[in-house]
């Protein structure tokens, strides 16, 4: 097989941060460069062609995941007509929802990585994009009544437990009244 061009190369690269994106996202970031380039549709062999180590994969998938997170809240924001409380609100109803609960590949990074994160050095790339992440959520969810940091705390605190609830009435239960106390007062 002949070598791919520089354009093949870049999209292939990038396949491969989206497809380990939504697998750390999902299994966490133990999940294994084997199983993210067999999940891409290319070999294990071209990893290191394209990636200095799998920690380099962690850092570019992890800003990846919050990017796909900003552009969703700009969404948001747009559908509703530049209105923020109502885009906050629709969010806040999509994140508490069976549906994100049951999709955590798709789903938000903070939920999603926050064990792995505490895992991770307070140097490393990843949780400083985290971190950021984390803060510019926070930031995103913030009104004049209520404080960012404790809505996405109640946010996060709910689909976790949600998660780990799931198959019992519990978890339901848990999803609506955290969207009820949420939504209550904004």
């Amino acid at each position: 097989m002949g070598r791919v061009s520089q354009a093949q190369a870049e999209e292939n690269r990038q396949r491969v941060v989206e497809t380990a994106s939504r697998l750390f996202r999902e299994q966490g970031t133990h999940a294994s460069v084997a199983d993210i380039m067999k999940a891409a549709g290319l070999t294990h062999g071209g990893f290191y062609k394209q990636f200095a180590s799998k920690e380099a994969l962690i850092d570019e998938a992890t800003a990846h995941a919050f990017n796909e997170l900003t552009r969703h809240h700009k969404d948001g924001l747009e559908q509703h007509g530049g209105q923020r409380g109502a885009a906050q609100r629709a969010l806040i109803d999509a994140y508490l929802s069976p549906g994100h609960r049951d999709s955590p590949a798709d789903g938000c990074p903070v939920a999603a990585l926050v064990t792995d994160m505490a895992r991770e050095g307070e140097g490393q790339e990843a949780r400083r994009i985290y971190t950021e992440g984390v803060g510019d959520f926070a930031e995103w969810l913030t009104t004049e009544d209520q404080d960012g940091i404790t809505r996405l705390c109640t946010m996060l605190g709910a689909l976790v437990l949600a998660r780990a609830t799931n198959g019992s009435p519990l978890s339901e239960e848990i999803l609506t009244i955290a969207r009820a106390a949420l939504t209550a007062s904004g």
